[in-house]
């Protein structure tokens, strides 16, 4: 596959009329780009076909003499309503996140965002379903541009997608159906990992549900050292249903963040009931 400096994509994008199709070749299309208008369709050639690749990091420095940050080191971001990506690949190559710190792949501030048979690719913090935690948006006023600060409904669907990360590797506020998706954990130097990151509102009552989901691990990774989930902020909110599980998924399936005592307020579920999970697990 020849790799293509693709500088015209991001023109392309912005000069899209809502209800307008953009069908990208076959090809690896590097560059970092934003999906502003709303309605739109995003169509590759398939997942291993159309690559969309960047290598953003969070200790980067920035043209603005600052670090990069956790939330400006997406490859690709959508910031408009309505917007469908399908037969396509996304990925944050920067690799070595122990030293580097965060590398999204896809950052989501969208409502009615559907993704289908799309690969997203990176290490820790692979896929940011937004909009932010409230106390993020206020922290980062003036850091990061309105359109990744919108607090708003973000109604997320992933369908037959296959994400790959380390740590926290799905995170957000968004409440988001992954669907059929395989959650693929990759090796880390630190050995221990988490597929999900929630940082739901008390008042969401959806949060992130993955349904009849496959998690796999590549070769090198420990077993059972990777944990479904842990809250980012208290009312973290997950649902696992009849997803299905290898043996490198922790016996205890979640874990409650570092020191806090989040797991007195952390809304994790799953059906069926699995034999050893934490206390805290709830049933549907």
């Amino acid at each position: 596959m020849q790799t293509e400096m693709k500088a015209g994509l991001q023109t392309v994008l912005d000069n899209m009329t809502p209800g307008s199709v953009l069908e990208l070749s076959e090809g690896i299309y590097r560059i970092k780009c934003k999906i502003s208008v709303p309605s739109v369709t995003i169509r590759g050639a398939g997942m291993d076909k159309t690559v969309i690749i960047w290598d953003d990091y969070a200790k980067k420095i920035a043209s603005d003499g600052l670090e990069f940050n956790t939330f400006r080191t997406w490859t690709t971001a959508v910031v408009s309503d309505h917007v469908t990506m399908e037969d396509l690949t996304i990925i944050n190559d920067a690799g070595h996140p122990e030293t580097k710190g965060q590398e999204v792949a896809l950052t989501v501030y969208g409502d009615d965002f559907t993704m289908r048979r799309c690969r997203l690719v990176s290490t820790q913090d692979t896929l940011f379903a937004g909009p932010l935690p409230d106390d993020l948006i206020e922290r980062y006023d003036g850091f990061l541009t309105d359109d990744l600060r919108q607090k708003k409904l973000c109604r997320q669907v992933y369908e037959d997608c296959l994400i790959e990360g380390t740590v926290d590797f799905i995170f957000g506020c968004a409440d988001a159906l992954f669907e059929h998706c395989e959650i693929r954990s990759i090796y880390d130097v630190r050995d221990v990992g988490y597929a999900a990151a929630p940082a739901h509102a008390l008042s969401q009552t959806e949060g992130f549900r993955f349904h009849e989901c496959c998690f796999t691990c590549a070769e090198g990774v420990t077993p059972e050292s990777i944990y479904l989930a842990r809250p980012w902020r208290d009312y973290g909110l997950c649902v696992f249903d009849h997803c299905s599980y290898g043996p490198h998924i922790s016996p205890l399936g979640f874990d409650k963040w570092n020191d806090t005592d989040r797991d007195r307020t952390a809304r994790f579920y799953e059906e069926p009931p699995v034999e050893g999970r934490v206390p805290w697990t709830k049933k549907l």
